[in-house]
C-alpha cells in the first residue's frame, strides 16, 4: 500500500508527516480534499461532550471508607 507524505502540519490524520485517512481526494488546483485541521476538531467539541461533567463524577463515589484502613 503507497504512504503519501503530507506537507500539511496541523492536519488530523497525519502520523509522522504520512497520512493515516482511508482515502485521500487530491484536487490540482485546491490540494488536497480530505486535510481536516486539528484546529477544527478543536471547535467541534461542544460543552456537552464535556468528560469530567458533575453529573457523571461525584467525590462520594470515590471514597469508600472501606479501603482505609487506619489501625496499623
Amino acid at each position: 500500500m503507497p504512504r503519501i507524505r503530507c506537507a500539511y502540519e496541523d492536519c488530523v490524520f497525519l502520523d509522522d508527516h504520512y497520512c493515516t485517512a482511508a482515502e485521500v481526494e487530491i484536487d490540482p488546483d485546491r490540494g488536497c480534499l480530505t486535510y481536516k485541521p486539528t484546529s477544527e476538531l478543536l471547535n467541534d467539541w461542544d460543552e456537552d461532550d464535556d468528560l469530567l461533567d458533575d453529573d457523571l463524577l461525584d467525590d462520594d463515589d470515590f471514597l469508600d471508607d472501606d479501603l482505609w484502613d487506619d489501625e496499623v
